[in-house]
């Protein structure tokens, strides 16, 4: 990771819950000096005081990155605080949701270097995914910068247009839930087929993982990976017959979930 710019002028974090200290812990990993850090945290955990970063205290005039990661409902009172820093070389990166980037220029000016980032919660252990879009004023060095910060947790994905952070918010950043409910369901399915609950789970959170790392590293695509499991007339096309219908299958139920998702955002964000 490149944290060259960072430590003569620091890096300074506004919030340190789940998601502040994945990407903590991932710049601590990487070489990023504690004492670079500035963190801005009320309700600060065992774990960070124990950090050696700057926390809870003064913060550097004109930092390299302040990282907004509040709750959306935290930050009007949140980014009054940080306006100072704002209309000069300081970049911002949020990963707050909701918020575009035109709010965050109302606060901070419009000339001041602003990215919108959108991570998921598997960046808690490094495999997340987060996609990335700056405003006019952001740069290819910011971007750059911003990258580098968050591939702490995982895969970054930059984006040719802000409005497509509500299809990637209803895709990846919600996506996490829709995975879990699977694994629901596949094991509540397998314990009405006889199986021990602790049994079923089991297997349900081994299958979903284990598919999902074998669909990352194959070079197959997802499709042909079902293929190669589906023998005709066999258990799996039975069960896919049922799950690919066009009117009642999981795609048709998938695609109106993800739409819903779409379009709170949407709502949201006004």
């Amino acid at each position: 990771m490149n944290f060259n710019h960072i430590p003569q002028r620091g890096l300074v974090l506004l919030g340190c819950g789940k998601m502040g200290s994945a990407m903590l812990a991932g710049w601590l990993k990487g070489g990023l000096p504690a004492a670079s850090v500035y963190v801005i945290e009320p309700h600060p955990s065992d774990w960070l005081r124990e950090t050696g970063v700057h926390l809870n205290a003064d913060l550097p005039e004109a930092p390299a990155v302040v990282l907004i990661a509040v709750k959306p409902q935290m930050m009007g009172e949140a980014l009054p605080v940080l306006a100072a820093m704002g209309g000069g070389s300081t970049l911002f990166v949020t990963v707050a949701a909701g918020t575009t980037l035109t709010a965050y220029a109302r606060v901070l000016g419009d000339e001041t270097p602003i990215v919108r980032a959108m991570p998921n919660t598997p960046a808690a252990i490094g495999r997340g995914i987060t996609a990335i879009i700056g405003n006019a004023a952001a740069g290819p060095a910011d971007l750059d910068l911003a990258e580098s910060l968050l591939l702490a947790v995982g895969q970054v994905a930059r984006l040719d247009d802000e409005a497509q952070m509500d299809a990637v918010t209803a895709v990846s950043g919600s996506g996490p839930a829709y995975v879990f409910h699977l694994i629901e369901a596949l094991a509540k399915a397998g314990e009405a087929e006889g199986l021990p609950a602790d049994l079923a789970m089991r297997l349900a959170k081994a299958t979903v993982g284990g598919a999902g790392q074998l669909a990352e590293d194959a070079t197959d695509t997802p499709e042909q990976l079902r293929i190669n499991v589906t023998s005709p007339g066999g258990t799996t096309a039975a069960a896919l017959e049922v799950l690919m219908d066009a009117q009642t299958g999981f795609g048709h139920l998938l695609a109106q979930a993800v739409k819903a998702a779409a379009d709170r955002g949407r709502e949201l964000g006004k």
